[in-house]
């Protein structure tokens, strides 16, 4: 479909590109001329293509174009600029001067090279068959129709069977569901690895990973190491809790213990979350909070971090907001996964939710709303609009997680009269159940999605992509799948992230194991509790800590901001220390059984 610039954003990016590179080395003037002039039209095209894709994903109907297609003229006229031949020549020339200029002009120059590379102008029609083809894959991801036994069904009501049936035939029946949009994907995301390589690689990036990992000064081979390290330095304990849910998967359903783990008997779509296979006595969330309403948990949520001396959400957010699920009798689906969104790099914010009253969406509204908490943070004008991002693309993902795993602290809860207070609970079984969420997920995503995708933009054949996706499952996780899941399957595009947000899933492993960092030194060196179980409620000195961080965007480097804000470099060491005991326990509790895993993974 043809796509035309309006006057102003022509005129705009020839504004930008008639101002002849200097000479001499340019003042600082010009320089923040320059990035006054990128950052206003900036500000004006984004806004429209962010709430271009916020209609995209918050009502999809079936047959009407109509969004898309504003969608994609916004996008294609955001990608004209952002990447504009003219403009990446006059920031590469400010840039030849870079020790003439200030550390905060630098940044954000960097980030305007790095910005340019998704969509440069010296591609044009690669960038307009991309925004094109990324608009058709959302489409098809969400608006896809789940059924079971011919029955539509929701993405939420697949989850609730793999959450808590026993019928081995009922689960397999929403597995087998949950996997058949993929078949549907695999051709576009095919061509979406074609197209976003043939973007960066316009920039010199070898591949669009690259790319990505760019974003965190690192190379493709560090982040591998980095995240090779995440998983062996875990994999002990990742072992023991395998051979644990072997065994009391096979007795709950009366089978004999497998090899390995079938992917049907796990309570996710995708093996990264088993915390449904444990009910801690004593605390029963799910009933409690279905006392209340939808709203309740997002207002709940919100009241945390104002207790911490963080600012009320603005009512637009609520005004705004598509934070519950659509009508039984509405005619538009929505994006169901749960999303925040900082729509013009000021005070539109926005969740993207569908929030119903159980435990599930209790944590998730905290952690949405820690994304929230940061854009509020960082929106102020000592960081430059460029600079309006987490510290890094992990660190956004780390203040998220780290507020909804304080939501589920018993303190926490006995305060909030959700649990009973004095209420006795296992505390093994609280770390157990808090293990097979936060320690089973690193496999998953420092190794299956982390490896694929690398592989993925690396010149992986599209034949050989189910192959690949089910060999990282089976070596990282130890799971397989319940039936042939030959190439006519693309079982990984089943998951929003291999189609959306691509080539970034390391940005959740490094998260999870900030969150522990970060955690721990809350817990010691501030509220002096046991970190397994906190109340941050109330607490301003928690609120102050995490201000200290969050009102820095991006205009630190984030392993320098480590070094001063905790000490230390990244490390799953205080998750070890963490978890240790739970360690202890699984060894006892699987002596005499058999291992199946290797002593170390195969990475």
């Amino acid at each position: 479909m043809p796509r035309t610039l309006s006057l102003s954003i022509f005129a705009s990016v020839l504004v930008l590109a008639c101002q002849a590179p200097p000479a001499d080395a340019p003042s600082k003037l010009q320089v923040d001329t320059f990035l006054d002039d990128y950052t206003e039209k900036l500000v004006e095209l984004s806004y429209a293509a962010d709430l271009a894709d916020w209609d995209a994903n918050t009502r999809i109907v079936e047959g009407d174009d109509s969004i898309v297609e504003r969608q994609n003229e916004a996008n294609a006229a955001l990608a004209a600029f952002t990447g504009s031949q003219d403009g990446i020549e006059k920031t590469r020339a400010l840039l030849a001067h870079r020790d003439t200029l200030e550390p905060l002009q630098v940044r954000q120059l960097e980030k305007i090279l790095y910005r340019a590379a998704n969509n440069p102008q010296t591609v044009p029609e690669l960038v307009e068959r991309r925004i094109v083809a990324e608009s058709a894959q959302v489409q098809k991801l969400f608006g896809f129709d789940f059924q079971i036994d011919g029955k539509s069904v929701s993405a939420n009501d697949v989850d609730r069977i793999l959450t808590s049936s026993r019928d081995l035939g009922e689960r397999l029946a929403a597995w087998d569901a949950s996997k058949e949009v993929g078949k549907g994907l695999k051709d576009g995301l095919a061509e979406l690895v074609e197209l976003r390589n043939g973007t960066v690689r316009a920039l010199g990036y070898g591949d669009y990973f690259e790319y990505q990992v760019s974003d965190y000064g690192m190379t493709v081979e560090e982040m591998t190491a980095l995240t090779e390290r995440f998983v062996r330095e875990l994999w002990p304990l990742y072992r023991e809790l395998h051979t644990w849910a072997r065994h009391e998967l096979a007795a709950r359903y009366g089978e004999e213990v497998p090899e390995l783990l079938p992917a049907h008997w796990l309570p996710n779509r995708w093996g990264q979350d088993w915390t449904a296979l444990v009910t801690v006595e004593g605390i029963d969330l799910d009933s409690r909070l279905a006392e209340h309403t939808a709203d309740w948990i997002v207002r709940e949520a919100e009241s945390f971090y104002t207790s911490l001396g963080f600012d009320p959400l603005p009512p637009s957010f609520y005004e705004r907001s598509s934070l519950y699920p659509p009508p039984p009798d509405a005619e538009y689906k929505k994006n169901n996964h749960a999303s925040a969104w900082h729509l013009d790099y000021g005070q539109d914010i926005r969740s993207l939710m569908s929030v119903e009253p159980d435990e599930r969406w209790w944590a998730t509204a905290h952690h949405e709303l820690g994304h929230i908490y940061y854009y509020m943070s960082y929106t102020r004008d000592e960081v430059p609009v460029l600079l309006r991002r987490g510290a890094n693309r992990g660190f956004h993902e780390a203040v998220g997680t780290l507020l909804g795993m304080a939501s589920m602290q018993k303190a926490f809860l006995e305060a909030k009269g959700l649990v009973a207070e004095g209420t006795k609970t296992d505390e093994i079984q609280s770390l157990l159940k808090e293990a097979l969420d936060s320690i089973i997920f690193i496999p998953f995503s420092a190794g299956t999605m982390s490896h694929f995708e690398r592989d993925l933009y690396a010149g992986l054949p599209k034949d050989e992509y189910n192959a690949r996706w089910w060999q990282y499952v089976r070596d990282f996780q130890g799971i397989v799948p319940p039936t042939e899941r030959g190439e006519e399957y693309c079982d990984a595009a089943s998951k929003t992230h291999v189609n959306d947000d691509a080539a970034q899933y390391y940005d959740y492993a490094l998260s999870q194991i900030l969150v522990y960092q970060l955690h721990n030194h809350i817990a010691e060196k501030i509220l002096h509790q046991d970190p397994h179980n906190t109340n941050y409620f109330g607490r301003k000195d928690v609120g102050q800590f995490l201000a200290s961080i969050l009102e820095q965007g991006a205009t630190a480097d984030w392993r320098e901001l480590m070094r001063e804000k905790l000490g230390e470099e990244i490390s799953a060491a205080a998750m070890l220390t963490y978890f240790a005991p739970l360690t202890e326990y699984l060894k006892e509790q699987n002596e005499g059984r058999t291992y199946t895993l290797p002593e170390s993974p195969g990475v």
